[in-house]
């Protein structure tokens, strides 16, 4: 297998001249997109005129409920983490008063979107839901809304991680001390870094932690050994699309998208570095998340919540 790169630049329009170059290639059996949604959504109707498999990291939960049958997901959508953060503050933390920060791009709306409907199944309506646009400078007014609403616990969809860094150590600045419990990019490499102690004490809900499996460990052990540091969910579900597509060419016996695209349907009981695969007709495999905290930072697996196909 030979892997072809083109980068996107994390833009929408990088994305589209990204996936161009390579949709133009006669020599492309498959493709491997963006990990974020709205990249994800700004391509989507070139991979259907291409019509061939793409894998992708985006947890958008419309994604995959458009009607491209072409699109693959390598991690869970946020239906499932939107459910596993309410159980876990509301039902187990008992928090009732939710403060709400996201993201106004298509991952964030829709994930607060889908975490609102899980709070209201509770009789819980946020006292704050507090959109941002990313890749801000200074998030002081909306720490401030955080710090008025009168909230218990605070969760947060971030997109980019370098704004989760900035916005954390704002948190902590300006006084906030309620429990956190965030989307994955809370615990992603580059936030923890820029954050530091600002996220000590934290909650994550994450597809990837390294002691969630012993696919996940193995595959923990191998990155630090080649790279000296501590994989996280931007390289995790690549890691995962490169062998569930090796395993969709032999399955089918062929490199057709058709036949691809049955094989990859038909993978259940996949053990990969995100979790175990069961991919159903929407193209989703993963349904459940992982719960670690940040203790003084290292990142502590504490279970696996597994949840019915949406």
């Amino acid at each position: 297998m030979e892997i072809v790169v083109e980068d996107d630049q994390t833009t929408n329009p990088g994305a589209v001249l990204a996936f161009s170059r390579l949709a133009g290639r006669n020599d492309i059996a498959a493709f491997i997109g963006p990990i974020r949604s709205t990249q994800t959504n700004s391509i989507a109707p070139d991979v259907l005129k291409a019509g061939k498999v793409m894998m992708f990291g985006g947890t958008d939960p419309s994604l995959t409920h458009a009607g491209n049958p072409w699109l693959f997901r390598c991690r869970p959508n946020d239906t499932y983490s939107a459910q596993v953060i309410a159980q876990f503050g509301a039902d187990e933390m008992k928090k009732r008063k939710w403060a709400v920060v996201f993201s106004t791009d298509t991952f964030g709306t829709n994930a607060v979107r889908s975490l609102t409907a899980a709070l209201d199944k509770r009789d819980i309506q946020p006292v704050l839901a507090q959109g941002y646009t990313n890749q801000q400078a200074d998030f002081t007014p909306v720490v401030l809304a955080v710090r008025q609403s009168g909230a218990d616990v605070l969760s947060t969809y971030f997109t980019y991680e370098a704004d989760l860094g900035v916005f954390a150590r704002q948190v902590r600045q300006l006084g906030v001390r309620i429990p956190w419990v965030g989307s994955p990019t809370i615990v992603n490499t580059t936030a923890l870094n820029l954050a530091g102690p600002a996220l000590f004490g934290t909650y994550g809900i994450t597809d990837y932690a390294a002691d969630s499996s012993p696919a996940a460990r193995a595959y923990a052990d191998k990155y630090e050994a080649a790279y000296k540091s501590q994989p996280d969910i931007q390289s995790s579900w690549a890691f995962d699309a490169v062998n569930l597509l090796a395993r969709a060419i032999t399955d089918a016996g062929s490199t057709d998208p058709q036949a691809m695209r049955k094989a990859m349907i038909a993978i259940k009981g996949f053990q990969g570095a995100e979790g175990e695969y069961n991919f159903d007709e929407n193209g989703d495999g993963l349904h459940g998340y992982n719960i670690v905290r940040n203790d003084a930072g290292k990142i502590v697996f504490d279970r696996h919540i597994e949840l019915p196909a949406a």
